[in-house]
């Protein structure tokens, strides 16, 4: 049992964790049950977690809020438990680095399914090769400083990235030399699943491209492995 999965269950209404948390346990999942923000903080400062089901709507610090709070510091899987039901919504749950998230009322099947679906996706990705520990790191004529989001020429020149085209940037740099799929590379970037056939990720790496290539229609950088993805031909290391 200490090897299973380790599930924070995260909402302010006791009876929804408590039935949440009762029926996780009852399929094999390690389960701590937090009433707040601030409770799930003190629970990560004692404990190794492996996937958060957050409740948005709570008093005090909300979901989104620790979500965000939660993406920037670890990378621990958030699935999110909403009762909104626009649309924009949820996308904006899934912006601030949600990697899945369940409608009130939901079927505890389905939640089940979906933690099922986002322990997977996380286990299949590569391992992170830890570059980015630093901060700050080097590549071909770039200096990319990943807590000023600044990536800066050697003609001192600094080229602004979208909020896309720097979680790229960061998916490659964290694994230099290794071919990652496009599926790899949505689930670095966004953290959800996306249709086979999704261009989003090509586009993406055009637009990089643009940006870091000294001829972006011969790419030296970011090179194109057909059928396979793309990889970052190039040395990463502390300046």
């Amino acid at each position: 049992m200490d090897s299973a999965p380790h599930i924070a269950v995260v909402d302010d209404h006791r009876d929804i964790r408590d039935l949440v948390g009762k029926y996780l346990m009852q399929h094999g999942y390690r389960i701590s049950l937090a009433e707040s923000a601030v409770a799930l903080r003190r629970l990560l400062e004692r404990s190794a977690l492996d996937l958060v089901v957050l409740d948005v709507m709570m008093p005090g610090e909300d979901g989104l809020s620790l979500c965000r709070h939660l993406r920037s510091t670890t990378d621990l899987p958030v699935i999110l438990l909403t009762a909104m039901a626009e649309e924009t919504d949820r996308i904006v749950g899934l912006e601030v680095g949600a990697d899945d998230y369940v409608s009130k009322p939901f079927n505890p099947r389905e939640l089940l399914a979906r933690i099922k679906a986002v322990l997977r996706r996380v286990q299949s990705l590569p391992p992170q090769k830890g570059r980015l520990a630093t901060k700050v790191v080097r590549f071909d004529r770039w200096t990319f400083d990943v807590n000023r989001r600044e990536l800066m020429g050697d003609d001192g020149v600094a080229v602004p990235l979208s909020t896309a085209e720097f979680r790229l940037l960061c998916a490659f740099l964290d694994h230099p030399g290794l071919v990652l799929s496009r599926n790899q590379l949505l689930d670095l970037t966004v953290g959800r699943d996306a249709d086979p056939f999704d261009r989003s990720i090509d586009n993406q790496v055009s637009r990089l491209r643009k940006k870091i290539e000294a001829d972006p229609k011969v790419p030296a950088l970011i090179k194109t492995h057909w059928g396979g993805g793309y990889s970052l031909a190039a040395q990463v290391e502390q300046p």
